[in-house]
């Protein structure tokens, strides 16, 4: 971890941090709560998807906001075990989600399955561009200042989940537009894709590695 301890502002910093990991970890959880409803009242793979998606990456969020917990006591202590758990389980559950929605999208591509509807699709995928958005901006300036890997990294995992918003909103707004049969399935591959990278990339953080999504620091 590169950390700058000198500035007079780095508790502040930290402090920040950790309320933004933390808020990081609500808003994924209600996001999910409310996508994999409305994914399953509506019959959308892509939306109920994208909300199992953000609960997996609530285990990643309570790595980062354990990571800055502990910045508050040592500045320059490691990665430690828990952290390393957090990112392998992550992992997995990335692994499990990418398999998951690639067989169902194959699955529903196959029977030309047609969601109900896609109002809470474009609704959702509004919502979390605009806030993953602000959480971008605010974890960027952060850990530039701290000169943190970790939370650079961690900005840029919330950048692949501005893009997976993006992809549930071309998908339901197409749908919406043209009554498309596969958007639904094509958007679940899409995800899908991007739930591969993000748990191949929680094993390779795990493993030691300061890359992370699609950042990395030397």
């Amino acid at each position: 971890m590169n950390l700058t301890v000198e500035s007079p502002n780095t508790s502040q910093l930290i402090r920040t941090a950790w309320w933004l990991s933390l808020l990081t970890i609500a808003y994924n959880i209600a996001e999910g709560l409310v996508a994999v409803w409305q994914g399953w009242e509506d019959e959308s793979l892509t939306l109920f998807g994208f909300g199992v998606d953000s609960f997996v990456e609530v285990s990643s969020a309570i790595g980062i906001a354990y990571m800055v917990f502990r910045m508050q006591k040592n500045p320059v202590a490691g990665r430690s075990d828990f952290e390393r758990q957090a990112l392998q389980i992550t992992g997995w559950g990335f692994y499990v989600l990418t398999a998951g929605l690639t067989a169902s999208a194959l699955y529903n591509l196959y029977i030309g399955h047609r969601p109900e509807n896609s109002f809470w699709s474009v609704v959702i995928s509004s919502v979390s561009i605009s806030i993953m958005w602000l959480l971008i901006r605010s974890k960027e300036r952060v850990g530039r200042a701290l000169n943190s890997a970790p939370i650079m990294a961690d900005a840029a995992c919330a950048r692949v989940c501005l893009y997976m918003s993006g992809i549930l909103l071309l998908s339901g707004g197409l749908y919406a537009l043209t009554g498309f049969a596969y958007a639904d399935a094509i958007g679940a591959l899409g995800l899908a894709w991007f739930s591969y990278r993000e748990g191949k990339e929680s094993f390779e953080k795990a493993r030691g590695g300061s890359c992370g999504c699609d950042h990395c620091e030397a």
